[in-house]
């Protein structure tokens, strides 16, 4: 089987009866992380909450990318390494907001839920972490598969009552999660991973999405889409047409062949990705996009890529580590607080790291 190599795009909105967008999305190529979160806590905490998720987990995944780098959790050896890197990302994003929350009365109650991705170029896994109802989803051979399960009160509650009438269903309230980032100063970050195939497309997007389209909708317009970017687009486009009730962001990531240096200088889509690797605007319809260079291209020039090494296969998957404390605190997009307008914090994750770190170590 030939080697294969992930390439992405996002896309946010902030759709059509929202006056901010609380959204916030991260496509990393350099380590092939793909993130994307949903804030809430009314007036600007919301877009706080999820631009320090966002920001958190690639500033750890780019703090931590030496092997002498101390981590602020103890690694679960129970965890493969990538699975460890993502989950102690997670949770390095939750500390920070529950911290911010507490110090600040403009942020009080401000959370946010995350789903991010992470495509292991060495052992041709994905690997999914999330917390709410922010989802991952994967287009396969004209089928899609929601690989998340969203921790919201109706889906709890679906679990455990699996004989609900309709009518009892529709009782239930909507916008109800029952975990997100910074409720608590611990987190439970549900961690999985995929065993992707050539052309597979996984699309990780807020419930702006997902609440808005069906599942097969998401899939038509995928596998229709000439590529990842028109899809991000069309598919922001459809959740509007349908009423834009929410922020909406899609990260679409396609798998595809990690192809020779010159057949990739000669791909006229990757040339054209090339040309905006460095994208992260406010486009004039108010979308915010970035767009991602696959992994072994540096500034348009093809890198020298490996193409030898054999997959290594992943160890047994696990449950979360022993030390978090499971918490299921009830929290809603739609707070009273009466929140005033912060800004996130340049440069958190160095002195973050370090302070958990020392917490750590003083249990």
């Amino acid at each position: 089987m030939p080697l294969m190599r992930a390439f992405a795009a996002g896309l946010s909105d902030v759709g059509l009866q929202r006056e901010h967008n609380e959204d916030s999305f991260i496509v990393l190529n350099d380590f092939d992380l793909y993130v994307v979160a949903d804030g809430m806590g009314g007036h600007r905490a919301g877009d706080v909450a999820s631009r320090i998720a966002t920001e958190t987990i690639g500033e750890f995944f780019k703090s931590t990318a030496n092997d002498d780098v101390t981590w602020p959790f103890h690694f679960d050896t129970n965890l493969s390494e990538e699975e460890n890197r993502l989950l102690t990302g997670i949770r390095v994003a939750n500390r920070q907001i529950f911290e911010r929350s507490t110090r600040s009365r403009e942020c009080q109650g401000m959370g946010t839920t995350v789903v991010g991705a992470m495509f292991s170029l060495r052992k041709q896994r994905m690997y999914i972490g999330h917390v709410g109802d922010s989802r991952c989803y994967r287009v396969r051979a004209g089928k899609i598969e929601q690989l998340t399960r969203d921790h919201s009160l109706v889906n709890d509650y679906l679990v455990a009552m699996p004989d609900l009438t309709d009518e009892q269903r529709s009782e239930l309230p909507k916008n109800v999660i029952t975990r997100a980032l910074g409720m608590q100063d611990q987190v439970i970050v549900d961690l999985q991973h995929d065993e992707p195939q050539l052309n597979d497309v996984y699309v990780i997007c807020s419930d702006g999405l997902s609440g808005m389209l069906t599942d097969e909708e998401i899939e038509r317009v995928v596998t229709a889409s000439p590529d990842i970017r028109t899809a991000c687009k069309r598919l922001i486009e459809k959740a509007n047409d349908h009423g834009g009730e929410d922020n909406v962001t899609a990260v679409l990531i396609r798998i595809e062949p990690a192809r020779e240096p010159a057949d990739q200088a000669n791909d006229p889509e990757l040339a054209r990705t090339i040309a905006s690797s460095d994208l992260n605007q406010t486009i004039d319809d108010g979308h915010t996009e970035r767009a991602a260079i696959p992994h072994g291209l540096v500034a348009g020039v093809a890198a020298q890529v490996s193409l030898t090494a054999a997959p290594v296969p992943a160890p047994a998957h696990a449950a979360p580590p022993t030390p978090a404390i499971t918490v299921t605190v009830p929290g809603t997009r739609d707070s009273d607080f009466m929140l005033g307008e912060a800004e996130t914090m340049p440069g958190i994750m160095i002195p973050a790291v370090e302070k958990l770190r020392k917490d750590e170590e003083k249990k």
